[in-house]
């Protein structure tokens, strides 16, 4: 435990001193900023008035940026550091593949949640403070919901770092990972399945498999309970799931994916050559 704290700490204080981390940041803080600016914290959208709509509309600005700036940056922890000849190092020292695995994981987790999460608290906090009615539940759940989120495309970085034997490539997987799942992002593609005679409730299910697809379902969820924007489709999603069991699969399947991934990366690096 010790050695994976201290890889943790390590993994962190680099992080911060990268340029990325700022511009991370930055971009979050923005983010929440420019929605003040603009007053829509003031705005009122089919019944949601106050923090409600800003905490929408900032869910869904972060699930299109949040999985590509995860997945680009967390693809070069394992192999930047086999590129770099930390590798070489490592197994002169007495730590662990196992501690120094998943410090990396801990740490880089730590480091992409907060900034999310503490500019989200810091327009909740600013809210109370302009008395405006917090939505404290619709706070709770898409903190979770977030907290999955960087959970799920960590996990999936961490595995490709793991396959990839040069950042390049890491690089180039990660990218068209975001790609592939962003073609099936709102039925795009399930169109096309669909003509070619496959049944719908195979489609839609195929569609749920897509995290961001989840992501964004929960989130609208929440806005639109009877699901009004994708038709047909909220049919199938509430006689599978229900209301409030979607709302626990959009958190336990990410999560479990992000875990699962993780763990895979880890026994393929344990199984490969490190060098």
């Amino acid at each position: 435990m010790k050695q994976l704290f201290l890889t943790a700490k390590l993994d962190i204080a680099e992080s911060l001193r990268a340029r990325w981390f700022l511009i991370y940041t930055l971009v979050f803080g923005g983010i929440v900023t420019l929605l003040f600016v603009f007053g829509l914290s003031e705005s009122r959208v089919l019944g949601f008035i106050g923090l409600s709509r800003l905490l929408v509309t900032y869910i869904q600005l972060t699930m299109a940026i949040l999985p590509i700036f995860v997945l680009i940056t967390t693809v070069r922890s394992v192999a930047g550091d086999r590129e770099a000849g930390v590798f070489e190092y490592l197994l002169s020292l007495p730590v662990s593949i196992g501690a120094w695995y998943w410090g990396k994981v801990c740490g880089r987790y730590a480091i992409i949640f907060l900034p999310v999460f503490l500019a989200m608290l810091g327009a909740a906090l600013w809210g109370s403070f302009q008395e405006i009615d917090i939505p404290w539940a619709m706070f709770a759940y898409y903190t979770a919901l977030l907290a999955v989120m960087a959970l799920c495309f960590l996990g999936l970085g961490m595995l490709i770092s793991a396959i990839a034997r040069s950042t390049d490539t890491a690089q180039g997987a990660a990218f068209m990972l975001w790609l592939a799942l962003l073609l099936f992002l709102d039925l795009i593609l399930l169109g096309v399945m669909i003509q070619g005679r496959i049944e719908a409730e195979t489609a839609i299910g195929i569609a749920l498999l897509n995290p961001l697809q989840v992501f964004r379902t929960a989130a609208l969820a929440l806005f639109d309970p009877q699901l009004v924007v994708l038709g047909p489709a909220a049919y199938e999603i509430f006689d599978r799931f229900g209301a409030a069991g979607f709302q626990i699969y959009a958190l336990v399947y990410p999560a479990l994916l992000g875990l699962g991934a993780a763990l895979t990366g880890y026994f393929l690096l344990r199984r490969g050559d490190l060098l």
